[in-house]
């Protein structure tokens, strides 16, 4: 039967592709995480210098982070949708309702990412390389001559392998494509995703390691009794991850009306006031990676401590990707709903009986159920958090936590935020 036979011919060679392309995003990928980790020791070395100059030192933070707010913002604007994430473009794709870009995308979407994150911005690494590996799979596909069809999932999969590569996450990698990208569960879209994924990140671990990125000391299972605690903490953080999506929203929405000031010099100076706050404290600004791993280790903060990292990384989030430079939102997301479970602990705790769940439980926790509350994917959020902590004991109270989240964002009327983002830059396309 020659239909048969050419349709499994075909459908081997958007396998093939899909591997191979996978090998390619998990190399690049983890080349942009070994980048930004050797900028983060980078910086915390210059940092440490600044320190011993006095007041005069405090400056060099202040001009580190605006110089490379400008020159990531410059970079960017050479290529249409290389600021910002790039999740809101890989969907819009899937949609049908934009192009995918390939050749000039990669290369800026790098190196204006390493500069910008690695300078202190408050922006996460997966935006950028979901959005590289979404240009890789289109660029393989059309190389492959392969029809139209299979090129954009081929962009949409390898988008999935992306987050899977930032997060060492391979479970949320193809979560992420069925629960946020696309919204549906396609069987050929499964196959290539988990394709990609397995071979995406086998390739970053060559580069960067099998280690969780965020480890947990081993906690266990809360007690039954706590579900209804961690309900209400996830309705609270629902409420938080509102507040922020419309806090991002409307800070893009004031930076478009300055239309006399020039996009560079915007960037330049919330880098300054971004380095600003870094002179003041490292964990205000960068990803959050370290300040979550800090959480979750149980090092102890006061209550006034959590409240006042919570309120500057809050702002400095939104300020931060309104520069128009590449760079995600998830990491500081993450960052920011740790904070907020450690913060939620910390004022319960007086009210709990003994044997309740720990500080650190509530950090875990207080992480996807923030996640959901702006990305509306909540088990996306579940599984991300889990591979990226190997909290599996956590699993009840994180399905519990992300249910009431995601229903109390939509009772206050948010709109998940990579909608109003996609909707955002089709208008301005």
């Amino acid at each position: 039967m020659p239909g048969v036979r050419s349709g499994r011919g075909r459908a081997g060679r958007v396998f093939l592709v899909a591997a191979s392309a996978g090998c390619l995003v998990g190399l690049v990928g983890g080349g942009f995480r070994w980048c930004l980790e050797h900028a983060d020791e980078w910086r915390a070395s210059v940092l440490e210098a600044a320190a011993g100059l006095g007041a005069a030192g405090r400056l060099i933070p202040v001009v580190l982070t605006a110089g490379g707010a400008t020159v990531a913002c410059l970079i960017a604007q050479r290529v249409p949708h290389a600021a910002g994430s790039g999740i809101q473009h890989v969907e819009a794709v899937w949609r049908q309702e934009s192009e995918a870009r390939t050749a000039r995308l990669l290369p800026t979407k790098f190196v204006g990412g390493v500069i910008a994150i690695g300078s202190g911005l408050v922006l996460g690494r997966e935006g950028p390389i979901v959005h590289m590996g979404a240009a890789i799979g289109s660029a393989a596909g059309r190389s492959a001559r392969l029809d139209a069809e299979d090129t954009r999932m081929l962009h949409t999969a390898l988008g999935g392998a992306g987050l899977a590569v930032a997060f060492t996450a391979p479970l949320g990698g193809l979560l992420f494509v069925c629960e946020e990208l696309t919204g549906t569960v396609r069987p050929r879209l499964v196959l290539l995703t988990l394709l990609g994924t397995v071979t995406a990140v086998a390739g970053s671990q060559l580069i960067v390691g099998d280690g969780l990125v965020l480890p947990l000391p081993a906690v266990p299972a809360p007690p039954l009794w706590m579900l209804p605690v961690f309900l209400l903490a996830g309705m609270t953080a629902g409420a938080l991850g509102a507040a922020y999506s419309a806090l991002v929203v409307r800070t893009l929405e004031v930076c478009d009306r300055l239309t006399r000031v020039p996009l560079p010099v915007r960037a330049g100076a919330i880098g300054a006031g971004v380095g600003a706050l870094m002179g003041f404290d490292p964990l205000f600004t960068g990803g959050g990676d370290e300040l979550s791993e800090r959480l979750l280790s149980g090092e102890s903060l006061t209550v006034a401590a959590l409240l006042l990292c919570l309120a500057v990384r809050f702002v400095a989030g939104p300020l931060s990707y309104a520069a128009a430079t590449p760079g995600g939102l998830f990491a500081p997301l993450l960052a920011l709903g740790a904070l907020w479970g450690t913060l939620t602990h910390a004022l319960a705790s007086p009210l709990l009986p003994a044997g309740s769940a720990g500080p650190a439980a509530f950090a875990v926790v207080g992480m996807a159920a923030v996640f959901t509350g702006v990305v509306r994917a909540p088990l996306t959020a579940v599984v991300l958090v889990t591979e990226m902590t190997g909290a599996g004991a956590l699993l009840l109270p994180l399905l519990t936590a992300c249910f009431a989240a995601t229903v109390t964002a939509d009772r206050l009327g948010s709109e998940p935020l990579y909608d109003t983002l996609r909707r955002r830059m089709l208008e301005r396309a």
